[in-house]
């Protein structure tokens, strides 16, 4: 893999630290600025909402001028947001800086997966997006615990100032290993549009929501589940969030290196054994070492359908892959609110702490019975076409022909 994968993942790891790392420092920021904890809350739902906004908006004006250069553009500002955030005086001003951080995150990831698969061979797209991604991965499993640690005993404003060092380095880093990106064919924004007419790109942003959100149906109140239910104690919460990164860090490799082998085997598996995993998990939650393992491996199955998806989504949107690859980014955030909003309402409903996993293994499923019907749509339109691909792969175009079968 290309060192340039390096800077993408160093961005992608500053990133995915400052989005979770404010959870573990909320009752730090809101003693500070004399907020209650529900308000301070606002700064995760604004962040999210940013991403959501932002990703569309950016991915536009990033179709206009050189990746490359976009993406130093977009870690400019990503450090803008930290470093007000960091310094703001008063509790808007903090969520001002935390909505500007949270406006790079979209289009970011969006067009870091274009410019890495651009930079290996066909056959090893999925695995350098991969590469990429490992860099939020790997913030779940150190950047948070370490940010937390360190705004605990040093002030949370030391650890926005060290995520903001973290995006400087970043854009140092695509500055000096990521080759020049020449200017993308300008197209207008209804060029960009089109991809949305492409039913296969709808599809697979549906099963993004479905899919991922079924994840954070049950990490969102894994503490709850695993205080209440497991019977950890609550400082044990911390190191339980590193195993569900750690599952999520080899879910990413893992899904990486086998969708460029068998997209859509791999993204049946993922979607099937997220969904019974979260199916069992009611059961397993009472038990401490079942409830630790299931913990690890739906961050496994889960962040194994990340890789799949977004290259399903790049495949499917050739002709104008940077609005859609963004967007899709966006419906990782969407799935997560999503799946917060439905577990709070049927752990509210009385159902228990461990109802929000049954929620998520519907989701799941739902995602898988979408891939299904992905998968036997493309192999019908290929076939009116009077040639036969397999599932998941690009349909050839007059400038790229169709790969040879192994």
């Amino acid at each position: 893999m290309p060192l340039a994968l390096l800077a993408l993942a160093v961005g992608a790891f500053g990133i995915g630290t400052t989005e979770f790392v404010v959870s573990g420092l909320l009752p730090e920021i809101a003693a500070d600025y004399g907020v209650s904890i529900p308000t301070a809350g606002f700064l995760t739902t604004g962040y999210a909402l940013g991403v959501v906004a932002g990703a569309p908006v950016l991915a536009v004006l990033g179709s206009r001028v050189p990746r490359k250069t976009m993406l130093m553009a977009l870690m400019g500002l990503f450090v803008a947001g930290n470093a007000l955030s960091a310094a703001a005086p008063v509790f808007s001003v903090m969520l001002a800086g935390r909505v500007v951080a949270s406006l790079a995150h979209g289009a970011f990831f969006g067009i870091g997966a274009i410019v890495a698969a651009g930079l290996v061979a066909p056959q090893k797209k999925a695995g350098a997006i991969a590469m990429m991604f490992t860099g939020l991965t790997v913030a779940t499993v150190a950047g948070v615990p370490l940010g937390t640690l360190l705004g605990q005993h040093a002030g949370w404003r030391t650890t926005f100032f060290v995520v903001a060092g973290l995006g400087v380095l970043a854009v140092l880093g695509i500055a000096a290993l990521v080759p020049h990106q020449g200017r993308p064919e300008r197209r207008p924004v209804a060029g960009e549009l089109a991809a949305f007419r492409n039913p296969q790109v709808l599809l697979a942003m549906a099963m993004t929501v479905l899919g991922f959100g079924g994840v954070f149906t049950m990490s969102t109140y894994v503490a709850p589940m695993m205080t209440e239910v497991a019977g950890y104690a609550p400082q044990s919460v911390t190191w339980l969030l590193v195993l569900f990164g750690v599952g999520m860090l080899a879910g990413n490799l893992v899904g990486g290196r086998y969708a460029d082998r068998a997209l859509m085997p791999m993204l049946y598996t993922a979607l099937g054994g997220l969904a019974v995993l979260l199916a069992l998990f009611p059961l397993a939650a009472h038990d401490k070492a079942a409830a630790a393992v299931a913990v690890m491996l739906v961050g496994a199955f889960g962040f194994a359908t990340v890789p799949p998806l977004q290259k399903r989504v790049l495949d499917h949107s050739a002709e104008a892959p940077t609005l859609a690859s963004a967007v899709n980014i966006g419906a990782f955030n969407l799935g997560n609110a999503i799946a917060a909003w439905l577990g709070g309402l049927v752990i509210a409903a009385g159902h228990g702490y461990t109802s929000p996993a049954w929620v998520g293994a519907a989701m799941a499923a739902s995602a898988l019975l979408l891939a299904l019907v992905a998968a036997a749509l493309e192999r019908r339109t290929a076939s009116a076409g009077g040639r036969v691909v397999a599932a998941g792969a690009p349909a050839a175009t007059e400038t790229e022909p169709a790969a040879p079968r192994p």
